[in-house]
């Protein structure tokens, strides 16, 4: 896949009351606001999990993170759809490898920014 600065990608999803519950025994995070349903019978996403919605897109990327910043903006529950836009800002070719940057802004259905973020990595050739 060639990229270049300015590309953008897109992808959505939502998460299960079920898979919220096996993050948090992958995890062991089990704080009582993923584990317990609420007067909606929805629990609240863990961060991490949200933030995986973009790892489908460096997996399409052959993307290989070197950091990932993460500002939570807004809490994420499972009647919530999550659209996760990943912006190219910065590619240089090296020597085997492409280093790349990106941005990522992840919106509830609402349009509402849950998330937002930074990484760095490389592509190799």
């Amino acid at each position: 896949m060639e990229i270049k600065q300015g590309d953008v990608f897109t992808w959505e999803r939502s998460f299960t009351v079920e898979e919220v519950l096996q993050f948090a025994e992958i995890t062991g995070d089990k704080g009582r606001h993923h584990m317990e349903r609420n007067e909606d019978g929805e629990v609240m996403v863990h961060g991490l999990l949200t933030a995986s919605i973009g790892t489908k897109i460096g997996g399409d990327m052959h993307y290989i993170a070197r950091e990932m910043v993460m500002e939570y903006i807004r809490p994420v529950f499972t009647s919530d759809t999550i659209s996760c836009e990943v912006t190219i800002t910065k590619v240089k070719e090296a020597e085997g490898y492409k280093n790349v940057e990106v941005q990522s802004v992840y919106r509830n259905q609402k349009g509402k920014e849950v998330l937002k973020g930074t990484s760095y990595g490389i592509i190799r050739n």
